[in-house]
């Protein structure tokens, strides 16, 4: 699993030009499966992902993680994190996993992470045209691929 992390005010996600979710300040979570992901990925992705210490203290030095601060969540799947541009200019989304395995492991993920900060996770809707409106505060923007994790 491949994560985008970037540390926000407030997003919003909208599907048909409708708000379908809204955080106020947290994380927004682009995720993306590939093939070989398991279950065991997504836990570990969302144990490491609650406790990033990403957020500011008194002194404004990143000591702080999610569940310090009770911030919030907004998870988008995103299978376009696959992308290999070795080729040509269109882009190859062969290591991203089909639906049928990407969406139960993207389920998954967010019931990890809701288990783990104890609230809701907003999301969208897995595979829909969305568009994502937010303040990135920082900017703080990390990227987490469950096959570096050593």
């Amino acid at each position: 699993m491949r994560v985008v992390i970037q540390r926000v005010n407030s997003a919003s996600l909208s599907i048909n030009k409708e708000i379908y979710s809204c955080i106020g300040e947290g994380l927004v979570i682009l995720i993306g499966v590939e093939n070989e992901d398991t279950k065991e990925d997504a836990e570990w992705l969302s144990k490491k992902i609650v406790q990033l210490r990403i957020f500011g203290d008194d002194n404004d030095l990143m000591n702080l993680s999610l569940q310090d601060i009770d911030g919030e969540i907004l998870v988008v799947s995103q299978f376009t994190l696959y992308a290999s541009t070795k080729k040509g200019n269109r882009p190859s989304f062969i290591r991203s996993a089909k639906p049928s395995t990407a969406e139960p492991l993207y389920e998954y993920f967010i019931q990890q992470l809701s288990i783990l900060v104890n609230k809701e996770i907003k999301q969208g809707i897995f595979g829909a045209d969305m568009k994502i409106n937010l303040v990135n505060d920082g900017p703080v923007t990390i990227v987490i691929d469950t096959k570096q994790k050593e």
